[in-house]
């Protein structure tokens, strides 16, 4: 009795993998028409036929989400920013709550993670959630929207960023921060973390920063922002080198709360007082950020609404219906690190 053919045979024969033999068959233009055509000479050589039943199975709803994070470069061994925990959990639930359940996996930028998902069916949809480099990125998001799968992202809208995505006003975030900074006094205020398209939230939140010093009358120095990853030990690194070399520096707004904590313990280390001599204000308001001494003075970004919107969302396109990208208000926790001068 003969065997028959299957797409591993094929993709044995192609030097390709399963998942690209499936995307040749279909026309995928994820697959370059050389590799499609090497695929469909093999198939037809073989005589393969594609089992309807099958693929009509994989195209049926799995009921499934798929979240994929960033690994970040965390102090601990989870690799996930502990901004977005609290978001995990909120997503859970709204999953949950919708019949779904959910996926978690971390994206892999070496591999087609952002094609298996439909060839295999694992999911109806993907949330993409984390602060990777936006630029490393970008061709994926564009391949997702070309093969027309369903995704949401957390993150700041831009023409450029392919995909929904909601996010929080982080221009009005970096603005409102840095105006109370300046209604405790301060003067010289300098900035740590991104600002340019690597990471656009960031640079959002610089920009606000920068407007609210202008419209102050204010100076503002570009030798006083720093580049800093979301992460302690980076904040840390980027305050020792701005303040031994701008001592006349008396607030400190930075990109995020990890960054913030770094940038205290800097101080700190060079005999600086908080809030005496310098303040300090963070990001996202982090469950430590209560805690640390003194408590760190942020802005609050609604996780739980925001895990609710990104599964509404996603559910939505799925469904078909018309979304737009969403924009969450964000507020200022006034706590101790930044008091009055």
């Amino acid at each position: 009795m003969k065997v028959k053919a299957t797409s591993f045979d094929i993709a044995h024969l192609a030097g390709v993998s399963q998942s690209t033999v499936s995307r040749a068959l279909r026309d995928s233009p994820l697959v370059n028409q050389e590799t499609r055509d090497r695929v469909k000479a093999i198939a037809a050589e073989l005589n393969y036929k594609v089992d309807k039943n099958a693929s009509n199975l994989r195209q049926q709803q799995s009921r499934t989400l798929a979240l994929l994070l960033f690994e970040d470069l965390t102090t601990d061994d989870s690799l996930i920013n502990p901004f977005f925990l609290s978001m995990i959990g909120s997503i859970t639930k709204a999953s949950s709550l919708a019949g779904y359940d959910l996926l978690i996996s971390f994206q892999n930028m070496s591999d087609d993670w952002h094609a298996e998902f439909e060839d295999t069916n694992k999911a109806d949809g993907i949330i993409l959630l984390g602060y990777g480099d936006f630029v490393d990125y970008q061709d994926k998001l564009s391949q997702l929207e070309e093969q027309q799968t369903h995704f949401v992202r957390w993150g700041a809208e831009d023409k450029n960023h392919p995909g929904l995505s909601i996010g929080c006003d982080n221009f009005q975030g970096g603005f409102d921060i840095t105006q109370h900074l300046i209604s405790t006094g301060r003067k010289t205020f300098a900035f740590v973390g991104g600002a340019d398209d690597h990471a656009p939230e960031f640079q959002a939140r610089y920009l606000g920063h920068c407007k609210a010093i202008s419209e102050a009358g204010l100076k503002i120095n570009k030798h006083y922002q720093v580049e800093a990853f979301s992460t302690e030990n980076s904040g840390y690194d980027a305050a020792k080198s701005l303040i031994s070399q701008h001592a006349e520096i008396d607030a400190i707004c930075c990109a995020s709360d990890l960054i913030a904590i770094g940038v205290m313990q800097a101080c700190k280390d060079l005999g600086k007082r908080i809030p005496d001599d310098i303040a300090v204000v963070g990001y996202d308001n982090i469950p430590v950020s209560r805690f640390t001494n003194p408590a760190l003075t942020t802005v609050a970004q609604d996780t739980i609404r925001a895990g609710e919107l990104l599964v509404t969302s996603l559910l939505a396109l799925i469904n078909g219906e018309q979304i737009t990208h969403q924009s969450m208000q964000v507020e200022v926790v006034q706590r101790q690190s930044c008091g009055h001068k």
